[in-house]
This record gives C-alpha cells, structure tokens and sequence, in this order.
C-alpha cells in the first residue's frame, strides 16, 4: 500500500500542476465522470451535509456544492497542504466560500463524530489510502443511517483493444508528459502503478461490504477506464 509521508510530499511537490495536467491528461473527460457522481450523490433523497474526502484541489467539492439544495454544506478533508491551498484558491475565485469548508486531515483517521454527513464522496483518492480498509471504515462511521458513499476511481478497462492501448497511454505518455510539466518524473509513474495495485471491482466492492455498506454496486465509465463505486448506510 502507499506510504502516507511520501504520497503526502509528491501530491505537495505537483500541487501547482495537478488541475491543468489533471484535465490535460484525460481530455476533460474527468469532469463527466464527476458530473454522473454528483447525479448519484443527489438521487433520491435530499442531501445537505457531505464530506469529500481527499478533496485536493476540490472539483468534486465544488461539483457537489454547484447541485447542493439551499443550506447545504460541503466539507473537504485532504492530507496535503498544497493541493489544499490550490482548492481554496478556486472556492474563493467562485464564490463558494459559504458552502464549502477545508480541512487538513488524514483520511484514515476522521475528526468527525459518527454518523455525522448524509454523504461522502471520494473521487481518485482512496487509492492513495495507506490503508485502505481503514479509510473506507471511516467513512461508513462518519455516514448517518440511511447515508450513501459514492466513490469515484480510475481502474484498467477490461477490454483487449481498449485496455492494450489504453495501458500504453498510461504506462508511458502519460508519465512522459506528466513529468516534462510537473518536473516530477516519479509522480506520474506512481500514478499507473497505484492504479495498477488498486483492488479489482469486484474486490472492491467486498471490502465495502466487509466494512459495512450495503447495496454496494460498481459502474464502469468510459469503457472501464473509471468506475463509480456505491454503497449505503442503512
């Protein structure tokens, strides 16, 4: 698994980069994947109190705080200091200081009371989890009865074609580019690699189960080049 103290220290050091090479490197089609995250958080009931975790420079934050009702606030929690401040930058720059608030914190170790949120989302962060059992427990704690998580992260499609090229983009432009921009080679090799060590779906979605969720479901994007990963609180 990712060691906490270097994961926190390369996203510090790529912090200034993250957004355009983020949205670069996927073509935007990052923020279509946020916008069918954000559809899933707001189905069905109406929630107004949600923690993002490892919120970063926090699109899914503002993404949620755009479609949240009238008196709904977004908490964004993330280890790094710098993609923190990034994201602080942006919420005043849209004027959405009144519904998004920012923690430095760990994941894997909420300051929250249980049961606290009517939702928690994560999008491409709990790969980065030191230990991953540990911080999807703590979102379910931190979940109210009823509550849902919706987790948004990058995985290998399983097609042969698709998955062929798209492991070449992956394993060597993207790392290429990345690191020609950011000045961080070792960044953009961690992130295949990360990507590549993530649990499968189905594996997922039984450490999900084991640390409580229910209804637990997996939905591919994109051919599979993202999955939605959903549970409740019941």
């Amino acid at each position: 698994m990712p060691n906490k103290k270097k994961v926190t220290e390369m996203f510090n050091g790529i912090a200034a980069d993250y957004d355009l090479l983020n949205h670069m490197l996927s073509a935007g089609i990052d923020n279509c994947w946020r916008r069918k995250a954000v559809r899933e958080v707001f189905s069905g009931k109406n929630r107004t109190d949600i923690l993002d975790m490892a919120t970063g420079t926090g699109d899914f934050a503002i993404a949620l705080a755009r479609k949240s009702p009238a008196g709904g606030r977004i908490t964004g929690i993330d280890i790094s200091s710098e993609m923190l401040a990034g994201c602080m930058h942006k919420i005043e720059k849209k004027g959405l200081t009144e519904k998004i608030s920012l923690m430095h914190g760990d994941c894997e170790n909420l300051p929250f009371d249980d049961g606290k949120f009517d939702a928690v989302t994560a999008g491409f962060g709990v790969r980065n989890f030191e230990n991953l059992e540990k911080g999807i427990s703590e979102m379910f704690r931190v979940l109210k009865p009823g509550g849902k998580a919706v987790i948004l992260e990058l995985s290998t499609p399983d097609g042969r074609l698709i998955g062929s090229l798209y492991r070449f983009y992956f394993h060597r432009v993207l790392p290429l580019i990345g690191g020609i921009v950011s000045g961080s080679k070792g960044a953009y090799k961690y992130l295949p690699a990360s990507v590549d060590k993530f649990p499968r779906p189905e594996k997922f979605c039984g450490i999900m189960r084991e640390c409580g969720f229910c209804n637990v479901s997996a939905k591919a994007l994109t051919f599979g080049i993202c999955r939605m990963y959903v549970g409740e609180k019941l």
